[in-house]
């Protein structure tokens, strides 16, 4: 599994590494807390909740008012990236500073029974916005590249994905085929793993999993990693099960889950940006054979519609 956080660094302490980045620190909190240790999450929530607050606070005195221990501050430091909590300290600093000037406003209020429908729509349209900010933010490029290389040269693509991840891989494979390149959707895991015996070295298998641990898309991920296929994982737990037979993992983030939008809404609209950064980076990749096969496409459905 390739490293999923991060500028192409070894890591805390190793050269070459960079601490991410404020607005990366926001969507790292919001991806990484529901797969922390409860003491852990006490510690991110209380750095989401109160940037400014905590960015005052020594190692020690967050530990106190977390409940939590020193060490499990530093911990949680160092999985959302930074070396220790000198570190963590100075990007809360700096995420603070952009809430107080607008460019990182905080985090909305959920949905409630009886809100009107004009603050529904306010409320959906800044969690997307959000959505899609955090995972612009979080996304490894050089990850991104390496799956867009894949694709562009793969022999075959197979993409997996069940409920609405499986709507998201439809809509990838839908991309790929308007610019000539073979791909398929599966949402049946049988036929999913009978499928991903037949991959090979030159193929490329994507499995879209918000949870990471879908069953029915890890079988056949792992199916097609084992015969030598390009492997590729769409997920919002960088540390999910999912991982273990991914060549190269796509983090993606979601607004916070309520009774009334499930995870399943918001993390769709973080994957369909995953997607369409693999569609248009193979597309610049593949332009030769591309654009004319979207100019092909588009005239049959023009001509369709005037019959």
């Amino acid at each position: 599994m390739k490293e999923i956080f991060g500028t192409g660094g070894d890591g805390p302490g190793g050269s070459g590494y960079f601490p991410p980045a404020p607005a990366a620190l926001a969507a790292k909190v919001r991806t990484l807390a529901p797969s922390m240790t409860r003491s852990m999450q006490r510690v991110a929530e209380a750095v989401a909740n109160d940037p400014a607050g905590c960015a005052a606070l020594t190692v020690t005195g967050l530990a106190e008012l977390t409940g939590t221990s020193e060490a499990t501050v530093v911990r949680t430091a160092r999985i959302l990236g930074y070396p220790g909590y000198r570190d963590l300290r100075l990007a809360l600093a700096g995420l603070a500073a952009q809430q107080q000037s607008g460019r990182a406003p905080a985090i909305t209020t959920d949905i409630a029974v009886d809100d009107p429908l004009s603050d529904v729509v306010a409320k959906l349209a800044y969690d997307e916005q959000q959505t899609l900010a955090d995972t612009a933010a979080g996304l490894d490029t050089v990850q991104l590249a390496a799956a867009v290389t894949a694709l562009a040269t793969a022999r075959r693509t197979d993409v997996y994905g069940v409920g609405a991840s499986g709507l998201v891989a439809q809509d990838l494979t839908q991309k790929l085929l308007r610019i000539g390149l073979i791909a398929h959707a599966h949402s049946d895991p049988h036929l999913a793993v009978t499928n991903a015996v037949q991959l090979r070295g030159g193929d490329v298998a994507i499995a879209i999993t918000h949870s990471g641990s879908t069953g029915d898309v890890i079988e056949p991920l792992r199916v097609a990693f084992e015969h030598g296929a390009t492997t590729v994982a769409i997920t919002g737990r960088p540390d999910g099960p999912v991982t273990q037979y991914a060549d190269h993992v796509l983090t993606t983030s979601t607004a916070r889950e309520s009774e009334l939008r499930p995870a399943a809404m918001s993390s769709r609209t973080s994957q369909l940006l995953v997607v369409d950064c693999l569609f248009v980076g193979v597309a610049q990749r593949t332009y030769e054979t591309a654009a004319p096969a979207l100019s092909a496409s588009y005239e049959a459905l023009a001509h369709r519609h005037r019959r």
